[in-house]
């Protein structure tokens, strides 16, 4: 499977189809032996694998593409450092067959397009970095119950 090597090698692809996910995982070798996840907090088997769409949303209007595509890595790039270190970044499309407990697209009938590089999540993660708000990644380990 190729490797894409710059945010905008993302950007251009992501501009040619709207079926476009990111998933973080060992890979789709591991992946489509079952084509499914399942979630962390219960043990429930999920009819696909969760993912991230990579397609813009209409109202996100004129601003740019790669923004929204640099926030789409940023919202799971820690991943790697906090659950497995052989996780990596990998583009697929699919059809969606559902939602996830997170609220995450459920996908089936995936097919593998190509390796997101370290390069393309340094370049996202300054992109978002650089942004006046204050984002964070969806890290929820740590927090307490009250």
């Amino acid at each position: 499977m190729p490797s894409l090597i710059s945010l905008d090698d993302l950007d251009r692809l992501v501009a040619e189809r709207d079926d476009l996910y990111v998933r973080w995982s060992r890979g789709p070798d591991p992946d489509l032996r079952s084509v499914s996840s399942v979630d962390d907090l219960t043990g429930v088997r999920l009819p696909g694998l969760s993912a991230s769409a990579l397609g813009v949303e209409d109202w996100w209007g004129e601003r740019p593409a790669r923004l929204w595509i640099a926030r789409r890595l940023y919202d799971y790039c820690h991943l790697p450092r906090l659950k497995d270190p052989l996780t990596k970044p990998w583009v697929l499309c699919g059809r969606e067959v559902g939602r996830g407990p997170d609220n995450e697209p459920l996908v089936a009938d995936v097919e593998p397009l190509a390796w997101i590089g370290d390069d393309v999540i340094t370049e996202a993660v300054d992109l978002v970095e650089q942004q006046p708000g204050r984002w964070g990644t969806l890290h929820r380990y740590g927090m307490r119950r009250r």
